[in-house]
């Protein structure tokens, strides 16, 4: 196991579609896995996407944590070659912020509800429905693989700054703690 180097915004990697994965058992993949987790804990993250590790392999790894979306939370999920599926056209604007844009965070609009499917590290088909902070955390993850990152996203730039300095001026009633 390994910690590997995070690519941070103006990578190309982080630009272009990431390959699918042919076959979710093999070794390279279980490895690049267990890099990944390493990867995720030692940068303090709920999620991180394999092109993010300079892998352009359609693999995410994230973790919900209990009382972050509706209490719940989720168990670490390890999906390759997800899909997402809106269930509707709603939007929520919220914070998100980045392993790969560090010290920023921006309002990003996302679908409030999806469904998401993947195939997991046994080859098994997985699906999922979500909403709030958890289907947030799962498109934020995904768009890594089609080479987007959040603040490609992001319809007004004026929110989007150091997460430092936007700390001591969001209003306290707007929720400041960010997807990363």
């Amino acid at each position: 196991m390994a910690i590997l180097k995070i690519a941070r915004m103006g990578h190309p990697v982080l630009l272009q579609p990431a390959k699918p994965v042919e076959d979710p058992t093999s070794p390279e993949i279980a490895q690049l896995v267990d890099d990944m987790l390493d990867t995720l804990e030692d940068a303090g993250g709920i999620g991180l996407a394999a092109p993010q590790v300079h892998v352009s392999k359609r693999v995410v790894i994230f973790f919900i944590p209990k009382g972050r979306s509706d209490g719940e939370g989720q168990p670490l999920t390890v999906m390759v070659n997800p899909e997402i599926e809106p269930l509707g056209d709603e939007k929520d604007l919220d914070w998100e912020a980045c392993l790969s844009v560090p010290d920023l965070m921006g309002k990003v609009p996302r679908y409030t509800n999806i469904k998401y499917s993947w195939t997991n590290l046994e080859g098994e088909r997985q699906e999922r429905t979500a909403s709030g902070f958890h289907a947030r955390a799962v498109q934020h993850e995904c768009d890594h693989l089609d080479g987007f990152l959040y603040p490609m996203r992001m319809t007004d730039m004026t929110q989007l700054g150091f997460a430092e300095e936007m700390g001591r001026y969001v209003r306290e009633d707007d929720d400041a703690e960010p997807v990363e």
